[in-house]
């Protein structure tokens, strides 16, 4: 059993003078405090530096009232997720648990000290009604750097507990008022080791490019956010990852004028994204005939079709995520995020790249719905559907740059992919449920409830391919306003 927990952590950090004073925030809520603890925490990275890189910390720390190991991911704006692990007596060895969860950062490098913090932290806390709000904690800090000579400031940190982003806010307002200012380093170990930031093409503001390699970009670090969620096993993990890795697969499609020379990249993607599919289709479709069987009448349900459909089904979803996590400590896997920073530091651009973006990024989009328009015309709903997926990604990648038209189309985009999903759902169903009664027939078990659930499956079928001309008929009209 695993003995590492996890939460969210949100908190604003902030520079201080060494005279600094925190000031009064009785006016916000019960002050309790400060407390003193005396910190020491050893941080640990490859030679390279490759989890500082990425803003991620990994320490061992004794004192104060959470000691033990801390892994720290960046989930966005302000916040991190916080693994932590009991104290280990090792502080040559990291606990193989958070060893295995930077595996998409360190792709098989070693983990080794790099630096020591030794920390002198006063904590105040704002209570209401008992409830821990916002804790404020001063720190004076002495850094060191393997291998150099020691460093030292203050910093002070305001992270929520059980309070709000709004009451953080204005918990940071009276800091500055007092004499803080933001700080730029995401933690203290990235203020000490002052890396420089991660090699990124360079590429005019405005451009096609920069448009498109900023959105490549989101996606290559959506994907590395949930490599550690994925193996922890956590919900909707494989799905979000899934999605980033098709998003990118997509928009380099759909941009091939832009950014160009990816089809092996392209082919990679689709490999990852096949890896992960295999759970997540088993988990869907779980889900799907769990739910059909609890809304049953009792009578309805006939022999050990829940253990079929359930338990067996689970079993393989297992056996898929145990696939998924020897892929994830893999080399073709590797390769595969080095080929993605790669990507993004050193893409090869098309002509098409250095153009202004509205008017080269517009085009594209309408090239997207036009592959829809010729799905439609060429009677293949299957690849009507898949054409208003990539039609969306694309639409999707573009809102940033080109703004409500571009979310207009995502949305007019994704209707069609519903809808005929939702057919292309009842077919794969049915085709399950027939290999699953075919089974359940061998064994001599009663088959009654596998047509029973059939026939919902062709039914929820036979209604999204009645409903589909209407939403066709609706979205042209809509998106030839648009385009």
């Amino acid at each position: 059993m695993s003995e590492a927990r996890s939460n969210t952590e949100i908190e604003d950090k902030f520079d201080v003078p060494p005279d600094y004073e925190v000031p009064d925030l009785s006016g916000l809520a019960e002050v309790v405090g400060p407390k003193t603890h005396q910190l020491v925490a050893l941080y640990y990275d490859t030679a390279d530096f490759r989890l500082a890189a990425r803003g991620i910390t990994l320490r061992r720390r004794r004192g104060g009232a959470d000691p033990g190991w801390h892994l720290k991911l960046p989930l966005g704006k302000g916040a991190r997720q916080e693994i932590t692990h009991p104290l280990t007596r090792s502080t040559k060895v990291v606990p193989a648990e958070l060893e295995e969860l930077v595996r998409a950062y360190t792709r098989g490098a070693p983990l080794e000290m790099v630096a020591e913090l030794d920390t002198k932290r006063s904590v105040t806390v704002l209570l209401s009604e008992g409830r821990r709000l916002i804790e404020i904690a001063d720190d004076q800090v002495k850094g060191t750097v393997v291998g150099a000579d020691p460093e030292r400031w203050r910093e002070v940190e305001a992270e929520i507990i059980d309070g709000d982003r709004a009451l953080l806010a204005k918990v940071g307002k009276k800091l500055r008022k007092a004499g803080a200012s933001r700080s730029e380093a995401a933690s203290k170990l990235g203020r000490l080791l002052a890396r420089p930031p991660r090699p990124r093409a360079e590429l005019k503001s405005g451009t096609a490019g920069r448009a498109v390699l900023d959105y490549l970009e989101s996606q290559v670090n959506a994907l590395l956010a949930q490599d550690p969620r994925v193996r922890r096993a956590e919900e909707d993990a494989v799905h979000q990852m899934r999605v980033a890795s098709r998003r990118m697969r997509s928009a380099l499609k759909a941009f091939k004028t832009i950014v160009g020379e990816s089809e092996q990249l392209q082919e990679e993607l689709k490999w990852i994204a096949g890896v992960l599919g295999e759970a997540r289709d088993l988990e869907v479709i779980r889900a799907r005939f769990a739910g059909h069987l609890r809304d049953l009448d009792p009578e309805l349900v006939s022999g050990p079709i829940q253990t079929r459909l359930g338990d067996d089904l689970h079993k393989r979803e297992q056996e898929a995520y145990d696939r998924i996590n020897e892929t994830l400590s893999g080399e073709r896997y590797y390769a595969l995020l080095d080929a993605l920073d790669q990507l993004i530091a050193a893409p090869t651009f098309g002509k098409a790249a250095y153009k202004p973006a509205e008017p080269t990024l517009n085009g594209v989009a309408a090239k997207g719905w036009d592959r829809v328009t010729k799905a439609y015309e060429g009677g293949d709903l299957h690849e009507v559907r898949k054409s208003a997926k990539r039609a969306r990604y694309t639409a999707e990648a573009l809102r940033s740059t080109l703004g409500k038209p571009m979310y207009e189309l995502a949305k007019h985009a994704e209707a069609v992919q519903e809808v005929l999903g939702h057919h292309q759902d009842g077919v794969v169903a049915q085709e399950t449920l027939v290999s699953e009664a075919e089974s359940a027939r061998q064994a001599g078990e009663d088959t009654f409830t596998y047509g029973v659930l059939i026939g919902i499956e062709r039914g929820t079928a036979a209604r999204a391919h009645e409903e589909f001309p209407g939403v066709w008929a609706k979205t042209v009209k809509a998106v030839g306003k648009l385009l």
